[in-house]
Order: structure tokens, then C-alpha cells, then sequence
């Protein structure tokens, strides 16, 4: 929501001799203003909460210490609004006289994650036990002198430019507190908040990025010694990062800074001053290196890099006896982190756009493989694809966005649905969000429509991109049916998580009615098919028809069967056909379809995952690709929750062929933690269960009538039935190959012979 704080701040922008002095003129694009101001605190302050918005991003110093590196958010939260930061600055305030001076960036055009305002703007207001300090005419600018555009322009996707910087024009030592800024303009004010362009101001729900400190490349002693021409300078992994440099020059020697993957074609050009100098690019880029252009009259005194990226903690671990799945776990990871910024995307070179039908295949991981801050930016997501819902009452992604607007259907069905915002509810019990997106779920499921047989009328989208998938032989009447019943069944469990049981009621009759015509019309003994599509039978098809409850059990052997001879599914699609197969309790044909689908990825030197199974087109670091990784935890090691913020969650392992696997992760009630043995001596499963939990867990038995199971070194049971009792611990039944018990938190071990 729009914040209610009582600004007293003006949006202000650049001078009379900057620019011309008009609000909303179009002023170009990749501006680059500096700002300064001066002002006394008559003693130093405890807390001192900055308010900060601006189109598009800032650096901000105080008393010559840079304090916010790239603060704000691509805009908007609406269509409309704006994002505002608030920072403490009170640990770098002093009492006396004080400086602050920003460097601004107006990206001047929209973008697949960034709507235009069409004009420059800075907001600042800080809060001292001295009076307010904030944006008016008494600041001073300067539209700065170095900041160009770079020869190589970025694709019309990113709102961001590739950018030039001349240090030779550069008004040397602006940030620090010494410097005289007499001969720069006064700013020009813009309006108050919440005025026209940037409107109301919501706060930022996710945090600054994490910086990583600059660090030498793994090749660094090789870049060393002054050498001229291409020198390619190797990271770790593939990274958000902004390179560095430092350079003895004569005067005007261009340096060319780039990365070994850019599709999106962000790079740098710095052109040299006279003497010792440095630069650090501001805009990031992505890859697995930085390639440095250097032309004769520069000697090359040092080359580094700096990782930034959203501030979270790695807190997920795997490891299991199959060192292929290790890997792609790797793998996964690191895709995932490479894709989160401002928002979640699809890829961080071509687009940096946040599509929803990657984004709901990111979730699933991040329960998994980071610490919580990183819900907040799922969160951010949710809110952002809801509040750019459009008057006809569809929903559309990328958001935000002001060069994008068509609706890609089943992925919106996805995003609301059972794997998107229920899935987010399901891993936090954040009910507050529930409550306040679910209007725009009911709405969006309103349009949709059936035909004489009961069957969900296909649509194209509003402003039209008519796209399930990636590849060949798309069914996509059955996709249809089942993202659109996985909608309703997430539409009714919001329903009665927020006390409305007459619409969950609705949604469910639906659903059923759904499910009823779709196993009339289109099974035909040994598939799933539209009566009207004529290509070969679609994976894609079977196994969603598998996730969304369409398939019962009864079907389960003819789609096993067309599963193992049909591969037409890109790596979107691929994760919910691995899925079905581990529903279908076939763990070994989905670890040998995984392994058989992966393979090349895997054993490649990229450190993530690309955006088709072959390296022939596409990205080499795509979102969706990840999937696996949940169901490595969620089905593999068996963890996910039952009810809202992990108040029961079952642990159900199906290791297929493996012998050993551990996992662990951060949840909402604390660490969850399992080992799993699986050998010739039994069954060993040991539990890390945290507190406010309940844990069903389900043992895998061989021969339930002769079992004997032990908790913590107790046997609790034998001969088909409980034996002795353990504190903590509630015995249930056997069933469908397996024993289960309920375990109250804390450490647990469980052995099955």
C-alpha cells in the first residue's frame, strides 16, 4: 500500500543550466545528475531515518563514505506509483557541519521490469533531533559531465543503458565533504508528493543488495604486469557483478569492459584521464567473465570485480551418494540467485524481466535454498502482478513494465494457482498477503468460460501472445484444463483460509466439473489428447494432467508408459512431468528421465542452467530451468508442508535408487533437517524438527507385516501395530507401503529393519 508518511520534501531535478527547468519535460535518456547538500546537526543522532525515492537509481555518500550503493527500485509498484527507500544514516552523521551527495540515474525509457515517469526526479527527507533535512532549491546540481551512453546499445527489453564515462571531464572528488560546489546550479523543485509523474510513494519491502566487497578474479596474477589487448578475467561462477579497474594512462585511451554473455549488450566504456585513476562501472552485468578491452597507453595496474546480488544467506544444503544430482543442485542454486534483483526474472542478460510462469517455478526453490528475507521478494512479486491487473480484469507479466502489456494465459493460471499463491501461503501462513490479493484472483478467474462439453474455452490472451511452451506437439486444450483446475484448487483453499467457504465451495464444484468433462472427452484409453490437435501425444500434457488431479490412479500406467518414450517439453514444462512421476510413485523413471533430460547441462563448464536442453539457442542462465531442486527436497528427501507456515509438514523420502540423501533448510518455524540411509541394515531417517511443527512422517517398508521400527532406540513397532510408546511421538498406521507417525519438534531418529 501507498505510504501515509506526511512528506514536507519536494521532488526536485536538475537546474536551469542542466536541463531545460520544466516537470515531466523529456529530458532523453541515461542521465546521470549529482546532487549535494550541506547542513549542521547540533548533535549527533541516535536514529536518523532517510526517505529516499527517485527515478531511477542512486548512490548516495555521506561525509564523503558512500553509504547506499544502487538504492531504489525500478518503478512502479502500479502503474502509476513509485518506490521510496528508507535508510538509517545515522551512523555516518556527525554533530557540526555535515555533507551528503548523491549520484542519480534516469533510465529515461521503459523497460520488461521499469515504467518510464518521463522525467528526472530525486525525493530526499531525513529525520535528526536537529529538524529535517530535506529536498528543496537549496540543494545543488549538476548534470555530470563524464556519463554518456556507450556505443553498444542495450536491447529494447532493459530500460537500463550500456554507459560511457569520460574521466577526463570529471569534476574529480564531488562526493567528499571539502568540495566546492559554488559554482554548480541550484536544483529546480518538481512538486510535492504524491504529484504528478511519480505519484504515491510505497516503501521498499525488500532489502538493499548484499555487496560482496570487490574481489580479485580467479585468474587474477595472470592480468597483472601492465599488458595491453584482450585480457579475460574468470569469476567464480556466473554472477551479478560491477568490474573495476585501475590504470596508469595518458589522456583519452578508450578501455572497453564487457562480459562473456550479453544478450542484453550492457557493457562499459571508460575513456582515460592523464595519470593514476580507477573506475568502477555502475551498471551491473552478468557472466562467467569480464573481458577488458586495453589499448596502448594504458598500463594495467590492477583488475577486480564486485558481486552484488539480493541480500540473503545460501541456508539450503543437499548431498546425497550421486554426484550428478549434487552437481544440478549446484546448479540450480546458483541460477536461482542470479535471477533475483528488483524482482525475480527469467534471465539476467536478455531481460531481466520477472514472467510469471518462471517466477512460480523460483518460488518452489526459494523455500529451499535461502534464508526467509528472500520471501520478501516473492511477496513483492505477488503484490506487483496483482496491483497491474488491468480494468478488463485480466492479468498480464513481465510487471513492472511500460513496453509489455499482452497476457501469456496459462501462466497467469500458474501464478494464482495451487504451485504460485497458495504455494507462497502454504511455505509462510502470510495470511495479510492472501487477504489482499485475493480480490484480483477471483476477478481474474471470472473470464474464464466453459463450452457445451464443460471443457475451459482456450484463450489467446488480451493483447495476444498465444504461448503454453517452448518446442513441438503443445496439447494446448489440455494444458488448459489443467492450469486452470490447479487455479481453482489454489482459489479454493484462499477461499477457506480467509472464512469464505460459499465461494471455495464454488470453486470446487467447478474444479470437479472440470476434471469430470476433460477424463470424458479427452482420454482415449492411453493419453490424454484435444480431439482437435493431430500431433504426436504431448508429455507436456500427461504430466500435467498428473499434478492437477485430472489423472487418477487408474491412468498412472499408460502415462508412465508414454512418458518414458516422449521428451517434447522444454525445461519449463520438464519440471511438472518430473513431478508426476514422482506423484505416480515411480521415483526411479524420474530420476532416470531427469538425468537423461540434464545430462549435457550438468556435465557443461557453465556454473547454471540454460534455457533449452541444448546450448544451440536461448540463455545460459534461465529461471525455469531450475525445478528440480524442489523436487530434490520436496520429493526426493520427502519435506514439504501441509498446512500454513509449516504447521505440519510430512516427511515422505522416495530416494528411488539412491542410498544416502541430506537436507536441510530454512522455514518460517526455524531449521528443518534430514539424513537419510537406505541400505542392506535397514532404513535410517534422522529429523532436525523445529519448534511449532508437527511432523508426519511416512517410513518406506519393504515388508510392512515383519517391520520393526525404532524411535530414538525404542521400538514402536512390530508385527503390524504400535509397540512402546515415546514421548512426543503419535503412532498411525501402515498404509500404501509405508508407516507413519507424527513427531512433535526436536531431534529424531528412525530406524526401519
Amino acid at each position: 500500500m501507498p505510504s501515509d508518511f506526511p512528506w514536507s520534501a519536494r521532488w526536485i531535478g536538475p537546474g536551469p543550466g542542466d536541463a531545460p527547468d520544466l516537470a515531466g519535460a523529456d529530458l532523453g535518456s541515461n542521465l546521470w545528475i549529482a546532487y549535494r547538500k550541506t547542513f549542521d546537526l547540533t548533535q549527533e543522532p541516535a536514529i536518523a531515518p532517510a526517505r529516499i525515492a527517485v527515478d531511477s537509481k542512486y548512490w548516495l555518500w555521506v561525509n564523503g563514505t558512500l553509504v547506499v550503493r544502487e538504492g531504489g527500485l525500478k518503478r512502479g509498484p502500479n502503474p502509476t506509483d513509485t518506490y521510496f527507500d528508507v535508510v538509517d544514516l545515522a551512523p555516518y552523521l556527525v554533530k557540526g557541519r555535515n555533507q551528503i551527495a548523491v549520484l542519480t540515474w534516469f533510465f529515461g525509457r521503459d523497460g520488461f521490469s521499469h515504467k518510464n515517469s518521463g522525467s528526472p526526479g530525486f525525493l530526499f527527507e531525513l529525520t535528526t533531533p536537529s529538524g529535517p533535512v530535506v529536498s528543496d532549491t537549496s540543494w545543488k546540481t549538476l548534470r555530470h559531465p563524464s556519463f554518456g551512453e556507450a556505443a553498444k546499445k542495450s536491447n529494447f527489453r532493459l530500460a537500463e543503458s550500456s554507459v560511457r564515462f569520460d574521466a577526463r571531464l570529471e569534476p574529480q572528488g564531488w562526493m567528499a565533504a571539502a568540495f566546492d560546489d559554488s559554482a554548480w546550479s541550484a536544483a529546480s523543485e518538481r512538486g510535492t508528493p504524491p504529484g504528478a509523474p511519480w505519484n504515491k510513494l510505497w516503501e521498499r519491502t525488500i532489502p538493499q543488495w548484499k555487496d560482496f566487497g570487490l574481489k580479485d578474479y580467479v585468474n587474477g596474477a595472470e592480468l597483472a604486469g601492465g599488458k595491453v589487448g584482450t585480457l579475460t578475467a574468470h569469476l567464480p561462477y556466473n554472477a551479478q557483478v560491477t568490474p573495476w579497474l585501475r590504470v596508469s594512462a595518458s589522456p583519452g585511451r578508450l578501455i572497453h569492459v564487457r562480459t562473456d554473455n550479453n544478450l542484453c549488450d550492457i557493457q562499459a566504456e571508460y575513456l582515460t584521464r592523464e595519470g593514476e585513476q580507477e573506475f568502477e562501472t555502475p551498471a551491473w552485468m552478468s557472466g562467467h567473465a569480464v573481458i577488458y578491452e586495453i589499448p596502448d597507453g594504458v598500463q594495467v595496474l590492477g583488475l577486480k570485480y564486485r558481486e552484488t546480488g539480493f541480500d540473503t544467506e545460501f541456508a539450503g544444503t543437499f548431498d546425497c551418494d550421486d554426484t550428478f544430482l549434487n552437481t544440478l543442485w549446484e546448479k540450480c542454486r546458483r541460477t536461482l540467485y542470479i535471477n533475483m534483483r528488483d524482482t525475480f526474472f527469467d534471465c539476467p542478460d536478455r531481460e531481466r524481466a520477472a514472467w510469471w510462469g518462471d517466477i512460480v517455478i523460483q518460488l518452489g526453490q526459494v523455500f529451499h535454498t535461502f534464508d526467509t528475507r528472500a520471501h520478501s521478494l516473492i511477496r513483492k512479486c505477488m503484490y506487483n502482478l496483482a496491483n497491474w491487473q488491468n480494468p478488463s480484469k485480466t492479468l498480464f507479466s513481465p510487471i513492472p513494465a511500460g513496453n509489455w502489456n499482452k497476457e501469456l494465459p496459462q501462466q497467469m493460471l500458474a501464478s494464482i494457482g495451487h504451485y504460485g499463491f497458495w504455494n507462497y501461503y502454504l511455505h509462510t501462513g502470510d495470511k495479510q498477503t492472501l487477504a489482499d490479493l485475493y480480490p484480483q484472483v477471483r476477478d481474474y478467474l471470472s473470464i474464464w468460460q466453459t463450452d457445451v462439453d464443460g471443457l475451459i474455452v482456450h484463450r489467446s490472451g488480451e493483447n495476444g501472445w498465444d504461448w503454453a511452451d517452448w518446442g513441438k506437439e503443445v496439447d494446448l486444450r489440455i494444458l488448459d484444463q489443467a492450469w486452470f483446475c490447479l487455479a481453482l484448487e489454489g482459489a479454493a483453499c484462499m477461499a477457506d483460509a480467509l472464512g469464505k467457504p460459499g465461494e471455495a465451495s464454488a470453486f470446487r464444484a467447478k474444479h470437479d466439473s472440470v476434471i469430470a468433462a476433460v477424463n470424458a472427452h479427452c482420454w482415449n484409453g492411453q493419453a490424454y489428447r484435444d480431439s482437435n490437435y493431430n500431433g504426436a501425444t504431448d508429455d507436456r500434457a500427461q504430466g500435467m494432467a498428473v499434478v492437477a488431479g485430472i489423472a487418477g490412479p487408474d491412468k498412472f500406467p499408460a502415462i508412465r508408459t508414454e512418458l518414458a518414450r516422449s521428451f517434447h517439453a522444454s525445461p519449463y514444462l520438464e519440471k511438472y512431468i518430473l513431478e508426476s512421476l514422482f506423484l505416480m510413485d515411480s521415483p526411479e523413471a524420474a530420476l532416470e528421465r531427469l538425468r537423461l533430460r540434464y545430462k549435457e547441462m550438468v556435465s557443461s563448464e557453465t556454473s547454471t542452467l540454460w534455457e533449452f536442453f541444448s546450448r544451440t539457442d536461448g540463455t545460459i542462465n534461465h529461471a525455469w530451468t531450475g525445478g528440480p531442486l524442489t523436487l530434490l527436497y520436496e520429493e526426493v528427501a520427502g519435506v514439504a508442508p501441509t498446512s500454513p507456515g509449516y504447521a505440519t509438514y510430512r516427511v515422505t523420502p522416495r530416494l528411488g535408487p539412491l542410498k544416502r540423501v541430506e537436507a536441510g533448510f530454512d522455514s518460517v518455524k526455524g531449521r528443518i533437517e534430514v539424513k537419510i540411509t537406505d541400505g542392506p541394515d535397514g532404513f535410517l531417517l534422522r529429523l532436525k524438527s523445529p519448534a511449532g511443527t508437527k511432523a508426519l512422517v511416512a517410513l518406506p517398508v519393504r515388508e510392512p507385516a515383519r517391520a520393526v521400527v525404532k524411535a530414538n532406540g525404542v521400538p514402536v513397532w512390530q508385527d503390524s501395530k504400535p509397540t512402546q510408546s515415546v514421548p512426543g511421538l503419535q503412532s498411525g498406521r501402515a498404509e500404501g507401503g509405508r508407516i507413519n507417525f507424527v513427531a512433535s519438534p526436536g531431534d529424531w531418529s528412525f530406524e526401519v529393519h
